[in-house]
């Protein structure tokens, strides 16, 4: 897979980017990935792009050089003395850590031991405004600031107000990585923040008789998207809204679905450095020595002639479907497939698959936590991927699953929906299913295990998969489309 040349024929835009995680630094889901990939794409297309990301405890960037001077924030809650250090890891691209006492001081980004930090609604108000002003500072005016999940939910109203002046002619955008992440705070934080009493109405920060961090974004920014075409249409429903959907029904006009891509320089099976053996979808030979790998490292024997290595990798919480798993997967494993599963999260889940584990130990394997490496050898090693997920605005795992041939399994939902077309279609490079029950779930896997027994017909699904494009080069030129129609109109 080639990167992408340069394909800038209108004046080159200038983007501000602003996340709580960019990965490798910092990460909790997939916007961290999404906040590294997209920017250095849209840095490869020709674009200007500063992205703006919390330098927390645990962010270690000993390369990172400080830049610009010091600068002080006031705020009702106290000052904050802030410090950037930067980093310019490919032409166009520059990314800058924001060092201040309330975000750097704890290795957690959001909470610990399962709690939220108390103090969230302040450090992300002067993470917002702490990239504003990073970026005044390093005198980088952007055309576009770009802004994403509730963490920066409140750098649009900001972009309206305290910076209307400074930056008349930027445009905000706003990404909604997950509508039910809505950074919720009670509504007297408005005096510990300095905002006015004016915009806590229905139509502005009022979420409930809460303050809500998202809502901000949501009002205020100029153009909303989300991660998928079909998650964009799901949020204006009352099932998967959470609550937002009269909002998000207010501004379908201004909101589009785009796609998340891959990082293919990192998930490219034959180029992987994390596999013992590469493979592509012309020689998918080194597959089964992943797989020989997989049951090695997981200490699992092969399964019998016939029943699939199945892969779990995600957190282990409602949303993903992990009670589905836990109640269609043991029929399978008592016959002798195997299961190797990668995650964190509820206890009540992680207990789950323990016990699973200890009641049939040849057959399953949890590791609690996350491993990168693993998590590369399950996509390589595993003959099908799960992800029974109840809503999920785009997923990556069931796109790194087709690209390294582990045929995916997936409930029909938002981005799931829009990257696997079921083997019951011309192009099918997985197994779908509609209903998210455990019997839904059964007959996917039953479904799953007759194609995996037609040798033929499973390796023609698992190369159309292979074959798929899922590179960040076309959503980022969709996220210039938006970009220019803001800046068209401005």
């Amino acid at each position: 897979m080639r990167e992408t040349p340069a394909l800038v024929s209108e004046p080159a835009l200038r983007i501000l980017f602003a996340a709580s995680e960019v990965t490798p630094y910092s990460k909790t889901g997939g916007l961290a990935d999404v906040a590294w990939a997209l920017p250095a794409e849209l840095a490869r297309q020709g674009h200007q792009v500063l992205v703006v990301t919390p330098r927390y405890g645990s962010v270690k960037v000993p390369d990172a050089r400080p830049v610009g001077e010091p600068f002080t924030l006031r705020f009702p809650f106290g000052e904050e003395v802030v410090r950037l250090f930067a980093l310019e890891p490919q032409d166009n691209l520059r990314i800058v850590f924001v060092d201040t006492p309330r975000l750097s001081w704890r290795e957690g980004l959001y909470g610990e031991e399962g709690r939220d930090f108390h103090d969230n609604s302040q450090r992300f108000a002067l993470f917002g405004m702490a990239a504003l002003t990073a970026a005044q500072a390093l005198r980088f005016v952007p055309d576009v600031v770009h802004c994403n999940d509730w963490q920066t939910g409140l750098m649009p109203l900001a972009l309206k107000r305290a910076y209307r002046r400074v930056w008349p002619g930027a445009r905000s955008v706003l990404t909604i990585h997950n509508l039910a992440y809505q950074g919720v705070f009670p509504k007297h934080e408005l005096d510990v923040l300095g905002l006015p009493w004016e915009l806590f109405t229905v139509d502005g920060l009022e979420y409930w008789g809460h303050l809500s961090y998202l809502k901000a974004g949501l009002v205020w920014a100029d153009a909303l998207t989300t991660v998928s075409p079909s998650y964009a249409r799901e949020i204006q429903t009352k099932p998967l809204g959470m609550g937002m959907e009269g909002v998000m029904q207010a501004r379908a006009h201004v909101l589009r679905g785009i796609r998340n891509g891959v990082d293919v320089l990192e998930w490219n099976p034959a180029t992987d450095a994390l596999l013992p053996h590469r493979f592509s979808a012309q020689d998918v030979s080194g597959k089964q020595a992943c797989q020989v790998a997989l049951l090695e490292r997981a200490k699992l024997p092969p399964p019998p002639a016939g029943l699939p290595v199945f892969g779990v990798i995600g957190r282990m919480v409602d949303q993903k479907g992990v009670d589905l798993l836990l109640g269609a997967l043991p029929p399978w494993l008592e016959h002798g497939a195997r299961v190797v599963v990668l995650g964190s999260g509820a206890a009540q889940y992680e207990d789950g698959w323990r016990r699973l584990e200890a009641r049939l130990p040849t057959c399953v394997r949890v590791t609690i936590g996350y491993d990168d490496g693993l998590a590369h050898l399950i996509e390589a090693g595993a003959d099908f991927f799960i992800m029974p997920s109840r809503f999920e605005p785009c997923g990556l795992n069931q796109m790194y699953s087709q690209l390294y041939g582990a045929v995916p399994i997936v409930h029909a939902v938002g981005g799931l929906k829009d990257t696997v077309s079921d083997v019951t279609q011309a192009d099918g490079s997985g197994v779908v299913f509609t209903e998210a029950t455990v019997d839904g779930l059964r007959r996917a896997l039953s479904r799953a295990l007759a194609l995996f027994r037609d040798p033929t017909r499973y390796r023609e699904v698992q190369r159309r998969g292979m074959a798929r494009d899922f590179s960040w080069a076309a959503p980022a030129r969709d996220y210039v489309d938006v970009y220019r129609s803001l800046l068209r109109t401005r």
